[in-house]
């Protein structure tokens, strides 16, 4: 829907700035000189003065070329913001409670990870890379027309061990070092059972410490750690996943409720679309089974959630 969307938003600016443009170098001065005529011929024949509400109206644009003049600064303007610098997403899923909730509204910064063309996505100005702990939206690589969002475990070449529900990072080791780092764990502090929005029961909340960066991070404890049943790549040991280069590993940080990395595999880099750095707005769709409203009206605004997301 978002590709979609773009390339409505792209035709409907090169439209309109067509007509924009036509109007402003070429239109606007033969309607100027369409009226001068007309007051030069009403002269020369009656001898007489054109109304100005006659000049007015020869002066005026067609309906179409009006309404392109008008909307074409402000399609272009929301286009450059959304495709380059910020674009708001909706969270369709608990799959990054506590960090992100169903019915959140986010903004992603389209800028960090460099500027893509709108319609086909490429890259053409670097600015950087994501880092590990990122919450990132990219385009999932199964089905790149659905938007995912989760959070960055492995860059290129880390080796990861996700096992018994411990995290484990090997930062990559360039051949030119004299040695390579060993394993790391991600260390979990378990702070609370998680009682906010969305909670079942059994929901243990737990902050994590990756590699010095911190995030909050949900794990069952009634869902046992899987063993064997997670995307097997090919020349790495059961629960290890090896990056490959141009590619990411990541996982939400409701860990035994998020399809992710785990199970289909790794994010390429032409897949992202940009950092999730805020929440503008939240809304709690909770209600009664047999309540008349629909669905998608919200029950509640949840200000208390608005800022920035870590």
């Amino acid at each position: 829907m978002a590709v979609y969307f773009s390339i409505i938003l792209v035709a409907i600016t090169v439209i309109t700035g067509i007509v924009w443009f036509a109007d402003k170098f070429y239109l606007a001065s033969q309607r100027k000189l369409n009226a001068i005529e007309a007051q030069k011929a009403a002269r020369e024949h009656s001898a007489i003065e054109l109304p100005k509400e006659t000049i007015a109206t020869l002066m005026e644009p067609s309906a179409l070329v009006d309404t392109s003049v008008q909307i074409f600064p402000v399609i272009a303007f929301v286009l450059i913001l959304r495709s380059f610098i910020y674009e708001p997403f909706q969270i369709p899923s608990g799959s990054m409670m506590p960090t992100l909730l169903d019915g959140d509204f986010i903004l992603v910064n389209k800028f960090n990870y460099g500027l893509r063309d709108p319609v086909a996505r490429n890259k053409f100005f670097d600015v950087g890379l994501p880092e590990r702990g990122d919450a990132v939206v990219f385009k999932y690589p199964r089905d790149p027309r659905v938007d995912y969002i989760k959070r960055v475990i492995g860059l290129p070449g880390d080796r990861i061990i996700y096992k018994n529900k411990s995290l484990y990072i090997q930062p990559a080791c360039k051949e030119s070092d004299a040695k390579c780092p060993g394993f790391v764990q991600v260390v979990n502090t378990f702070t609370n059972k998680y009682q906010g929005p969305d909670a079942e029961d059994g929901m243990n909340q737990f902050e994590a410490v990756m590699l010095d960066k911190t995030h909050n991070i949900l794990n069952d404890q009634y869902t046992l750690p899987r063993t064997g049943h997670y995307f097997q790549q090919a020349g790495t040991a059961q629960d290890e996943f090896l990056v490959p280069a141009g590619h990411y590993f990541v996982m939400g940080d409701n860990r035994d409720n998020s399809l992710d990395g785990r199970f289909w595999g790794f994010v390429p880099e032409e897949n992202l679309v940009g950092q999730a750095v805020a929440i503008w707005m939240s809304f709690d769709f909770d209600r009664a089974d047999d309540s008349f409203l629909p669905h998608w009206i919200p029950t509640n605004v949840r200000f208390e959630r608005i800022g920035a997301i870590n």
